[in-house]
């Protein structure tokens, strides 16, 4: 029976899976893109970092139901429309990656960085070629924390009627059918864990350095 009702379905669970990953990944790169320059000003200014990180943490405890039924009102979008979701999921990864990404900054050697401005590196090279690449391990442990949250937080966008792996958890509630809310609850895990495979490793193939260092 089980094995009937997956290859019966197999077509839409493929599409709600992809569905599912696009929502949860470009939001979550679309974070880092926003959590960078933010972090970048806090981990140069004490007094502004506290600001920084306190208000990007704050943007967490946001209800996730209550941020997508407000954002359609914001952004003059439908209540169906995914721009919310990714706006929303946008949100919730910045709050997240401004404070690992901003330690992460901080955290480069103060020599190294004193090093490239005497080589005549401007303060966004210095930024490029420096202090984001010796970062990209606390980025990359950022990320992965990112990913897989926006990978849970996504199910809650089903009760608005926008489609991915959460419409199988309202479909099994509806009908009184344990197996798809099963299924749902197995793909949104192997999702998860495919996800934080593939940030980890890009996190090694963009640090070669490190993997040299642990094989010393």
């Amino acid at each position: 029976m089980i094995v009937d009702w997956i290859a019966d379905n197999a077509a839409r669970l493929g599409e709600l899976t992809a569905w599912h990953a696009v929502l949860s990944v470009v939001p979550t790169v679309l974070g880092l893109l926003v959590a960078i320059p933010l972090a970048w000003w806090a981990s140069r200014s004490p007094r502004v970092y506290p600001l920084i990180v306190g208000a990007s943490g704050l943007l967490y405890t946001v209800p996730s139901i209550a941020l997508f039924v407000l954002l359609p009102q914001v952004l003059g979008t439908k209540i169906l429309d995914p721009l919310n979701v990714v706006v929303a999921l946008t949100v919730y990864s910045v709050a997240l990656l401004v404070r690992v990404i901003a330690d992460g900054l901080a955290s480069v050697p103060h020599d190294t960085v004193q090093a490239a401005t005497a080589m005549g590196y401007r303060p966004w090279q210095r930024l490029l070629h420096v202090e984001l690449p010796v970062a990209v391990p606390a980025i990359g442990g950022g990320l992965r924390v990112a990913v897989v949250s926006n990978v849970s937080i996504v199910t809650m966008a089903a009760l608005l009627g926008i489609p991915q792996l959460g419409s199988l958890f309202t479909e099994g509630f509806s009908l009184r059918l344990t197996l798809p809310i099963v299924v749902g609850i197995v793909l949104c895990l192997v999702l998860s864990v495919v996800l934080d495979v593939v940030v980890h490793l890009g996190t090694r193939a963009l640090t070669p350095w490190q993997q040299k260092a642990e094989t010393a």
